[in-house]
Protein backbone atom coordinates (compact mmCIF):
# COMPACT_ATOMS: atom_id res chain seq x y z
CA UNK A 1 0.00 0.00 0.00
CA UNK A 2 0.99 3.39 -0.99
CA UNK A 3 2.28 5.52 2.02
CA UNK A 4 1.55 9.21 2.57
CA UNK A 5 4.03 12.09 3.57
CA UNK A 6 1.92 13.76 6.47
CA UNK A 7 1.76 17.14 8.20
CA UNK A 8 -0.64 16.91 11.41
CA UNK A 9 -1.88 19.59 13.18
CA UNK A 10 -3.51 19.36 16.53
CA UNK A 11 -3.22 20.41 20.22
CA UNK A 12 -4.77 17.64 22.61
CA UNK A 13 -5.12 14.30 23.80
CA UNK A 14 -7.78 13.89 21.64
CA UNK A 15 -5.53 14.96 18.56
CA UNK A 16 -2.40 13.17 20.22
CA UNK A 17 -4.34 9.68 19.92
CA UNK A 18 -4.72 10.25 16.14
CA UNK A 19 -0.94 11.58 15.82
CA UNK A 20 0.21 8.29 17.33
CA UNK A 21 -2.43 6.26 15.26
CA UNK A 22 -0.82 7.53 12.01
CA UNK A 23 2.91 7.55 13.12
CA UNK A 24 2.45 3.80 14.18
CA UNK A 25 1.42 2.93 10.91
CA UNK A 26 2.66 2.62 7.60
CA UNK A 27 2.27 6.39 6.85
CA UNK A 28 5.02 8.76 7.64
CA UNK A 29 4.56 12.12 9.87
CA UNK A 30 6.84 14.28 8.79
CA UNK A 31 5.77 17.49 10.39
CA UNK A 32 3.81 18.66 13.33
CA UNK A 33 1.46 22.01 14.17
CA UNK A 34 0.38 22.69 17.51
CA UNK A 35 -0.23 25.36 20.42
CA UNK A 36 2.56 27.38 21.44
CA UNK A 37 3.87 26.66 25.01
CA UNK A 38 1.67 28.25 28.11
CA UNK A 39 2.67 28.73 31.45
CA UNK A 40 0.49 28.17 34.19
CA UNK A 41 -0.63 27.24 37.78
CA UNK A 42 0.94 28.93 40.26
CA UNK A 43 4.58 28.54 39.53
CA UNK A 44 3.87 29.21 35.94
CA UNK A 45 5.33 26.28 35.02
CA UNK A 46 5.30 26.20 31.27
CA UNK A 47 3.26 23.69 29.45
CA UNK A 48 3.69 22.01 26.29
CA UNK A 49 0.58 20.40 24.44
CA UNK A 50 0.20 16.42 24.19
CA UNK A 51 0.65 16.76 20.32
CA UNK A 52 4.28 18.42 20.95
CA UNK A 53 4.94 15.80 23.88
CA UNK A 54 4.58 12.84 21.79
CA UNK A 55 6.36 14.46 18.75
CA UNK A 56 9.25 15.65 20.83
CA UNK A 57 9.49 12.07 22.12
CA UNK A 58 9.11 10.63 18.62
CA UNK A 59 11.83 12.72 16.93
CA UNK A 60 8.97 14.65 14.41
CA UNK A 61 9.64 17.93 13.60
CA UNK A 62 7.30 20.40 15.72
CA UNK A 63 6.31 23.90 14.67
CA UNK A 64 4.27 26.58 16.93
CA UNK A 65 3.59 29.57 14.87
CA UNK A 66 2.27 32.23 16.73
CA UNK A 67 0.39 33.07 13.44
CA UNK A 68 -0.76 30.46 10.89
CA UNK A 69 -0.36 32.91 8.06
CA UNK A 70 3.64 33.44 8.92
CA UNK A 71 5.26 33.41 5.60
CA UNK A 72 8.69 31.50 7.43
CA UNK A 73 6.31 29.07 8.62
CA UNK A 74 4.06 28.08 5.60
CA UNK A 75 7.60 27.80 3.82
CA UNK A 76 8.84 25.54 5.68
CA UNK A 77 5.74 23.65 5.40
CA UNK A 78 6.05 23.81 1.52
CA UNK A 79 9.83 22.29 2.31
CA UNK A 80 8.33 19.12 3.78
CA UNK A 81 6.12 18.27 0.50
CA UNK A 82 3.36 16.49 2.39
CA UNK A 83 0.41 15.01 0.19
CA UNK A 84 -2.42 15.69 3.22
CA UNK A 85 -2.70 17.70 6.05
CA UNK A 86 -4.52 15.76 8.97
CA UNK A 87 -6.11 18.08 11.73
CA UNK A 88 -7.93 16.45 14.92
CA UNK A 89 -9.20 19.39 17.66
CA UNK A 90 -6.89 22.22 16.43
CA UNK A 91 -7.96 25.73 15.42
CA UNK A 92 -9.66 27.44 12.44
CA UNK A 93 -6.93 27.80 9.28
CA UNK A 94 -6.76 30.37 6.45
CA UNK A 95 -6.99 28.84 2.83
CA UNK A 96 -3.47 29.54 2.37
CA UNK A 97 -2.64 26.62 4.64
CA UNK A 98 -5.50 24.05 4.09
CA UNK A 99 -5.27 24.22 0.28
CA UNK A 100 -1.26 23.74 0.76
CA UNK A 101 -0.95 19.58 -0.07
CA UNK A 102 -1.59 18.51 -3.58
CA UNK A 103 -4.08 15.72 -1.60
CA UNK A 104 -5.62 18.70 0.47
CA UNK A 105 -6.39 19.01 4.31
CA UNK A 106 -8.77 16.69 6.24
CA UNK A 107 -10.22 17.05 9.53
CA UNK A 108 -11.68 14.62 12.35
CA UNK A 109 -14.79 15.59 14.07
CA UNK A 110 -16.38 14.02 16.94
CA UNK A 111 -20.03 13.80 15.57
CA UNK A 112 -22.42 12.53 12.59
CA UNK A 113 -22.02 15.69 10.31
CA UNK A 114 -23.71 17.10 9.69
CA UNK A 115 -25.11 17.35 13.09
CA UNK A 116 -23.22 19.37 15.56
CA UNK A 117 -21.12 21.31 13.95
CA UNK A 118 -18.82 23.54 16.35
CA UNK A 119 -16.23 23.17 19.49
CA UNK A 120 -18.38 21.01 21.71
CA UNK A 121 -19.82 18.19 19.96
CA UNK A 122 -19.09 15.77 22.25
CA UNK A 123 -21.09 17.07 25.32
CA UNK A 124 -24.09 18.28 23.40
CA UNK A 125 -24.16 14.46 22.26
CA UNK A 126 -24.97 13.60 25.61
CA UNK A 127 -26.88 16.42 26.95
CA UNK A 128 -29.65 16.24 24.43
CA UNK A 129 -29.31 12.14 25.32
CA UNK A 130 -28.66 10.93 21.94
CA UNK A 131 -28.72 6.84 21.58
CA UNK A 132 -25.81 7.30 19.00
CA UNK A 133 -23.14 9.79 17.65
CA UNK A 134 -20.02 9.04 15.79
CA UNK A 135 -17.18 10.09 13.87
CA UNK A 136 -16.28 11.93 10.54
CA UNK A 137 -13.33 12.73 8.16
CA UNK A 138 -14.08 15.77 6.35
CA UNK A 139 -12.07 17.77 3.88
CA UNK A 140 -11.62 21.66 5.04
CA UNK A 141 -12.76 24.38 3.31
CA UNK A 142 -13.80 28.04 4.13
CA UNK A 143 -16.82 27.22 5.92
CA UNK A 144 -16.44 25.78 9.66
CA UNK A 145 -17.40 21.54 9.42
CA UNK A 146 -18.95 21.77 6.36
CA UNK A 147 -16.58 20.31 3.69
CA UNK A 148 -17.41 16.83 1.94
CA UNK A 149 -17.56 14.01 3.63
CA UNK A 150 -14.50 11.55 3.41
CA UNK A 151 -15.52 8.33 6.04
CA UNK A 152 -18.32 8.11 8.44
CA UNK A 153 -18.08 6.07 11.84
CA UNK A 154 -21.04 5.32 14.38
CA UNK A 155 -20.81 4.67 18.02
CA UNK A 156 -23.85 4.14 20.61
CA UNK A 157 -24.01 6.25 23.22
CA UNK A 158 -23.79 4.29 26.65
CA UNK A 159 -26.79 4.60 29.36
CA UNK A 160 -25.74 7.76 31.82
CA UNK A 161 -22.69 7.87 29.75
CA UNK A 162 -20.58 10.78 30.86
CA UNK A 163 -19.02 12.99 28.25
CA UNK A 164 -15.82 12.12 29.14
CA UNK A 165 -16.15 8.08 29.09
CA UNK A 166 -17.49 9.27 25.25
CA UNK A 167 -14.64 11.61 24.42
CA UNK A 168 -12.22 8.28 25.23
CA UNK A 169 -14.45 6.47 23.48
CA UNK A 170 -14.63 8.73 20.61
CA UNK A 171 -10.73 9.57 20.62
CA UNK A 172 -9.94 5.90 20.14
CA UNK A 173 -12.74 5.26 17.42
CA UNK A 174 -11.13 8.06 15.62
CA UNK A 175 -7.72 7.63 15.50
CA UNK A 176 -8.60 4.29 13.57
CA UNK A 177 -10.48 6.39 10.87
CA UNK A 178 -8.02 8.63 10.59
CA UNK A 179 -5.71 6.15 9.82
CA UNK A 180 -8.50 4.49 7.62
CA UNK A 181 -9.19 7.57 5.55
CA UNK A 182 -4.98 7.99 4.79
CA UNK A 183 -5.09 4.39 3.36
CA UNK A 184 -8.44 5.40 1.82
CA UNK A 185 -6.83 8.49 0.09
CA UNK A 186 -3.44 6.54 -1.03
CA UNK A 187 -5.27 4.10 -2.91
CA UNK A 188 -7.77 6.32 -4.18
CA UNK A 189 -10.63 4.33 -3.10
CA UNK A 190 -12.32 7.14 -1.41
CA UNK A 191 -15.51 9.09 -2.87
CA UNK A 192 -15.97 12.24 -1.18
CA UNK A 193 -19.95 13.45 -1.07
CA UNK A 194 -20.99 16.98 0.04
CA UNK A 195 -22.83 16.94 3.40
CA UNK A 196 -26.94 16.96 3.20
CA UNK A 197 -28.45 19.92 3.58
CA UNK A 198 -30.16 19.86 7.04
CA UNK A 199 -32.88 22.50 7.94
CA UNK A 200 -32.76 22.59 11.47
CA UNK A 201 -29.26 21.28 12.36
CA UNK A 202 -28.03 20.30 15.41
CA UNK A 203 -25.24 22.50 16.69
CA UNK A 204 -22.46 22.42 18.96
CA UNK A 205 -21.49 25.94 20.01
CA UNK A 206 -18.28 26.71 22.34
CA UNK A 207 -19.28 26.35 25.91
CA UNK A 208 -18.91 29.12 28.39
CA UNK A 209 -18.77 29.60 32.24
CA UNK A 210 -22.53 30.53 32.04
CA UNK A 211 -23.23 28.32 29.69
CA UNK A 212 -22.96 25.29 32.65
CA UNK A 213 -25.09 26.63 35.40
CA UNK A 214 -27.54 23.75 36.02
CA UNK A 215 -31.70 25.04 35.53
CA UNK A 216 -33.58 23.10 38.13
CA UNK A 217 -36.55 24.52 36.71
CA UNK A 218 -36.07 21.82 33.91
CA UNK A 219 -37.41 18.23 33.95
CA UNK A 220 -35.31 15.53 36.08
CA UNK A 221 -34.38 13.74 32.55
CA UNK A 222 -33.13 16.86 30.96
CA UNK A 223 -31.29 18.25 34.06
CA UNK A 224 -29.52 14.65 34.59
CA UNK A 225 -28.29 14.64 31.07
CA UNK A 226 -27.16 18.37 30.92
CA UNK A 227 -24.94 17.02 34.08
CA UNK A 228 -23.76 13.84 32.55
CA UNK A 229 -23.08 16.09 29.50
CA UNK A 230 -20.55 18.45 31.37
CA UNK A 231 -18.79 16.27 33.00
CA UNK A 232 -15.98 16.34 33.77
CA UNK A 233 -15.34 19.41 32.26
CA UNK A 234 -16.39 21.92 32.14
CA UNK A 235 -18.92 20.49 34.57
CA UNK A 236 -21.93 21.56 36.07
CA UNK A 237 -22.78 24.10 38.79
CA UNK A 238 -25.01 25.84 40.83
CA UNK A 239 -24.79 28.19 43.80
CA UNK A 240 -25.00 27.64 47.69
CA UNK A 241 -25.34 29.57 50.40
CA UNK A 242 -24.00 28.73 53.24
CA UNK A 243 -24.07 31.49 56.31
CA UNK A 244 -23.71 34.10 54.73
CA UNK A 245 -21.09 32.87 52.17
CA UNK A 246 -22.20 31.74 48.56
CA UNK A 247 -20.33 29.36 46.83
CA UNK A 248 -20.48 27.52 43.29
CA UNK A 249 -20.80 23.70 43.56
CA UNK A 250 -20.26 21.62 40.54
CA UNK A 251 -22.18 18.34 40.53
CA UNK A 252 -20.41 15.49 38.16
CA UNK A 253 -22.63 12.83 38.42
CA UNK A 254 -26.02 11.86 40.34
CA UNK A 255 -29.67 9.84 39.91
CA UNK A 256 -33.37 10.79 39.86
CA UNK A 257 -36.78 10.14 40.29
CA UNK A 258 -39.70 11.35 39.09
CA UNK A 259 -42.51 12.01 41.62
CA UNK A 260 -45.16 14.72 42.17
CA UNK A 261 -44.14 17.14 44.91
CA UNK A 262 -44.95 20.61 46.10
CA UNK A 263 -41.65 21.79 46.89
CA UNK A 264 -40.63 24.59 44.81
CA UNK A 265 -37.71 23.99 41.63
CA UNK A 266 -34.27 24.43 42.61
CA UNK A 267 -35.14 23.95 46.64
CA UNK A 268 -32.76 21.65 48.81
CA UNK A 269 -33.41 18.70 51.30
CA UNK A 270 -30.24 18.09 53.05
CA UNK A 271 -29.48 16.15 55.69
CA UNK A 272 -26.18 14.13 57.35
CA UNK A 273 -28.00 11.18 55.07
CA UNK A 274 -28.94 12.08 51.82
CA UNK A 275 -28.93 15.45 49.66
CA UNK A 276 -32.24 16.18 47.55
CA UNK A 277 -32.71 18.78 44.94
CA UNK A 278 -36.45 19.35 43.66
CA UNK A 279 -36.94 19.92 40.05
CA UNK A 280 -39.93 20.43 37.93
CA UNK A 281 -41.12 16.45 38.02
CA UNK A 282 -38.84 15.11 40.68
CA UNK A 283 -36.26 14.72 42.67
CA UNK A 284 -32.15 14.56 42.00
CA UNK A 285 -29.78 13.12 44.17
CA UNK A 286 -26.00 14.44 43.70
CA UNK A 287 -23.51 11.69 43.85
CA UNK A 288 -20.29 13.13 42.79
CA UNK A 289 -19.68 16.76 43.64
CA UNK A 290 -17.09 19.63 44.64
CA UNK A 291 -17.87 22.75 46.88
CA UNK A 292 -15.62 25.81 45.56
CA UNK A 293 -12.03 25.46 47.61
CA UNK A 294 -12.48 21.98 47.82
CA UNK A 295 -11.61 18.79 46.25
CA UNK A 296 -14.11 16.49 44.18
CA UNK A 297 -15.87 14.32 46.83
CA UNK A 298 -18.54 10.89 46.90
CA UNK A 299 -21.88 12.47 48.76
CA UNK A 300 -20.93 10.97 51.67
CA UNK A 301 -18.00 12.68 52.24
CA UNK A 302 -19.39 15.95 51.36
CA UNK A 303 -22.42 15.54 53.92
CA UNK A 304 -20.03 14.37 56.49
CA UNK A 305 -18.24 17.80 55.97
CA UNK A 306 -21.15 19.70 57.33
CA UNK A 307 -22.63 20.02 60.71
CA UNK A 308 -25.69 22.16 60.78
CA UNK A 309 -27.86 21.78 57.42
CA UNK A 310 -30.44 24.04 58.14
CA UNK A 311 -27.54 26.65 57.24
CA UNK A 312 -26.89 25.35 53.54
CA UNK A 313 -29.47 27.17 50.92
CA UNK A 314 -29.68 26.77 47.40
CA UNK A 315 -28.41 30.96 46.18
Amino acid sequence: MKSLKVVFLGTPEFAKTSLAAIHQSHHEVVGVVTVADKASGRGQKINQSPVKVFATENKIPVFQPEKLRDPEFLEALRKLEADVFVVVAFRMMPKVLFEMPEMGTFNLHASLLPDYRGAAPINYAVINGEEKTGATTFFINEKIDEGNILLQEELSVLPDETAGSLHDRLMEMGSKLVVKTLDGLAENTITEKPQPVVEHPKNAFKIFKEDTRIDWTKNSKAIHQFILGMSPYPAAFTSLKIGDEEKGLKIFSGKFEILNHNQSAGSLDISKNEFKIYTQDGIYFPLELQLEGKKRMNIKDFLNGFRNFDEIKMA
